[in-house]
């Protein structure tokens, strides 16, 4: 049964990653007043179907100088990445028991750094190559940030485990205790995925399409699965952390597609970062301000201990 629970989770955040593709494409239509897909089915509906099928049907292009092994199996180890992360939703019966979810999460987002930075170098193109080291220095640098943001909601509960989130914030949500760290997690969400304003390692102008320029067909198709199931999944830690995390009611999944909306709706209005600016903006800002906040919230915890 913990198989089969998986393998229906598995295809269930496969299809919501077709339909997200497709809730993009509609909302920076209407952002930038046009229709967004509506031709294939109805209102659209089956474009990312049409999509996934053309890319995975479409020739796969090798280069010759291409270091050929790690070049092909690297976007499966993306996708695998990004499937390992799920083990960690919080059931109410857990597929596996995971006390130490949060630890296993920091582990997987670490090691999605390796990912870019193999395909951008196993391919063997300057751009690439380019791409890819502006990637890994902009999610290590945002990763630091993001584990302090996570200590702090660690002092609030003291337990590693995600779904004792839910038990904690019954009565009041963590927003209103962290209201400035809900914003630099938003934001270190934003870099950890690759997204705008922070999609460095697609810089167009400079840069062609980043890491995964040689990439066509299958491997591109698994590497774009592996962001959005990672932005979906970002969505829900979002949720969990500071929005109450009540995952047994319709209101949790109603503020989860509105958190997956805002990292559209960032793309959709604001333009990309210089790249100084990028990194002025973890090391500088959400450094201080995530170390600042964690040291109130110790201070706190030891008054209360020592004095109440």
């Amino acid at each position: 049964m913990f198989i089969i629970n998986l393998l229906i989770m598995l295809i269930f955040i496969l299809i919501s990653v077709a339909f997200v593709t497709l809730l993009e494409r509609k909302v920076l239509g209407y952002i930038q007043l046009r229709k967004g897909p509506n031709k294939v089915g109805f209102m659209g509906l089956l474009q990312p179907f049409s999509d996934g099928i053309k890319l995975f049907f479409k020739e796969q292009s090798f280069i010759y100088v291409s270091n050929f092994f790690i070049y092909f199996f690297t976007p499966i180890f993306m996708l695998m990445l990004s499937f390992l992360m799920w083990v960690v939703f919080p059931y109410y019966i857990n597929i596996f028991s995971f006390n130490y979810g949060l630890l296993f999460f920091m582990c997987c987002t670490g090691m999605g750094v390796y990912g870019v930075l193999l395909c951008g170098w196993s391919s063997n193109s300057n751009y690439s190559l380019l791409g890819g080291l502006r990637a890994v220095a902009q999610t290590i640098s945002y990763e630091v940030s993001m584990i302090m943001i996570i200590l702090c909601l660690f002092l609030y509960i003291f337990t590693y485990n995600i779904l004792d989130f839910m038990y904690y914030q019954q009565s009041v949500w963590f927003l209103f205790f962290s209201f400035p760290l809900m914003f630099c997690w938003f934001s270190s969400c934003l870099a950890e995925t690759n997204r705008s304003p922070f999609d460095f390692a697609e810089g167009e102008s400079e840069l062609v399409s980043g890491f995964n320029v040689e990439y066509s067909s299958g491997g591109f198709a698994f590497i774009f699965l592996a962001e959005y199931m990672n932005i979906i999944f970002m969505s829900m830690l979002t949720c969990m952390f500071f929005l109450g995390g009540n995952l047994y009611s319709l209101s949790f999944y109603l503020k989860w597609v509105f958190v997956v909306f805002m990292f559209i709706w960032v793309r959709g209005t604001l333009p990309r970062f210089r790249y100084d600016k990028l990194m002025y903006l973890t090391w500088k800002m959400f450094l201080p301000l995530s170390l600042n906040y964690l040291l109130f919230v110790i201070g706190v915890y030891f008054y209360m201990i020592n004095f109440m």
